[in-house]
């Protein structure tokens, strides 16, 4: 079947699902197949589930006219996405960085909506099946779009951007992550730099952090001709100040050229957040919205995804930061907690994966930098980590070894910062703090 015909199926059923958990009536569930399992095998119970089409790429499993047989499910689905894409006639802003890309997603999605039919990423559906998807379930009643694109690997932001076909985008910053497919610094700043290259084959808008080095240098060497700047050098476009941050950040900003600051507090913690929040800031003065409504969708947001998000306990303050964690995103973490005025600290940190071969030397630099702030406690939790074990700190080799230990050792009346991989399980701590 070619993709025009695919395309007219799926105008008939425009809900696209690859999971048989989640079939809706009338849908079209795709097949995809993962290391453990081909989802081929399941497309009869979709179609009993209530879905409309089926589309498999085994033979053996093509019953009759509802099941959609092609070569290759995965390629089918990105293809779809991708002939979509084109028949929207939407701005579409790719979102992208080491760090913060989910939160400056949420931050962007919580400033547009206050003036458009938005659209964003749905919690970390990034990757080559989540692009797709996040794609397929935008309709003619959407405005805008934003697009998180993740990347462990040279040119997968390259592919991504041929499917979605981003009008705007941003990278958030560059930093030490996914070392073992992008095989050192440069090669994440290679990749991350694939969405400039778009931008620029597309004369399409570059939303830029001016006072990064790294970003600066890599738009610059591209001679991009639309550029928004936001940062806190009085040049850029938006100029942004952090008022404070113990432990919520508040935020001063204003235009280029203009006197006058406006001023937003907002339920983000880290002072790492302020380039995130001058980012949904930019954005939002570009497509035409004015400061207050801006200020009003950033006030609102509220995090809930682990990410620099403040949980206040019955025993502690938490900062649950645990979703994911590479040297640049663990530094910040601990700078954030140095100046935050607390009575205790308590730092629980857990090992960043996907370091590759400098795991042993980024780790080391974590804990050093950990042990140099004064904290009541600070913890260390996982295999990586269990290598550096010294006196002056605690050393767990697993989260359940540092489960049991919070069962008999009680943390209370402190602010804890709990950091680490997502693949750590850190969630599993929480209901000990």
């Amino acid at each position: 079947m070619t993709i025009d015909a695919l395309y007219h199926l799926y105008k008939s059923a425009p809900v696209v699902q690859t999971d048989t958990r989640q079939i809706t009536e009338g849908c079209i569930f795709f097949a995809l197949k993962g290391e453990k399992f081909d989802a081929n095998q399941f497309a009869k119970d979709a179609l009993l589930a209530g879905a409309k089409y089926a589309v498999v790429d085994n033979p053996y499993y093509a019953l009759d006219d509802r099941y959609i047989l092609v070569d290759n499910v995965l390629d089918t689905l990105q293809q779809l996405a991708r002939f979509h894409r084109r028949q929207l006639k939407i701005p579409i802003i790719g979102v992208t960085g080491t760090n913060g890309k989910t939160t400056t997603k949420e931050l962007l999605l919580a400033v547009l909506t206050e003036g458009f039919k938005a659209y964003a990423t749905k919690g970390n559906l990034n990757n080559h099946i989540g692009v797709p998807l996040t794609l397929l379930a935008i309709d003619e009643t959407i405005e805008i779009a934003i697009i998180e694109m993740g990347a462990n690997h040279l040119m997968e932001i390259d592919f991504l951007c041929q499917i979605a076909q981003p009008t705007h985008g941003l990278i958030t910053n560059v930093g030490k992550a996914h070392l073992e497919g992008f095989g050192s610094f440069e090669g994440v700043k290679k990749t991350k730099g694939e969405l400039y290259d778009f931008l620029k084959k597309n004369d399409g808008v570059l939303f830029l952090q001016s006072d990064n080095e790294y970003l600066a240098e890599m738009a610059s060497s591209r001679k991009l001709s639309q550029i928004i700047r936001y940062g806190f050098s009085p040049q850029n476009d938006i100029v942004g100040k952090l008022i404070v941050a113990d432990p919520l950040i508040t935020v001063a900003w204003k235009e280029k050229g203009q006197d006058n600051f406006y001023e937003v507090s907002t339920q983000l913690t880290g002072s790492y957040n302020t380039e995130n929040i001058l980012a949904a800031i930019a954005v939002g003065m570009f497509f035409g919205l004015t400061p207050q409504i801006i200020n009003k969708g950033i006030t609102g947001y509220r995090p809930t995804n682990n990410r620099s998000q403040i949980t206040k306990t019955s025993k502690n303050t938490v900062i649950a930061d645990y979703y994911n964690a590479n040297a640049s995103s663990m530094a910040a973490a601990l700078d954030n907690i140095e100046v935050i005025t607390a009575e205790k600290k308590v730092i629980i940190l857990g090992d960043m994966f996907e370091m590759g071969e400098e795991s042993f030397a980024e780790h080391q630099k974590v804990m050093r930098r950990a042990l140099a702030i004064t904290a009541f406690r600070t913890v260390f939790v996982g295999k990586a980590f269990f290598r550096h074990a010294v006196n002056g700190a605690e050393f767990y080799e697993t989260t359940e070894q540092a489960e049991a230990m919070l069962k008999t050792s009680l943390i209370e009346g402190s602010t804890v910062l709990l950091k680490a991989s997502r693949g750590m399980e850190f969630e599993r701590l929480m209901k000990f703090l």
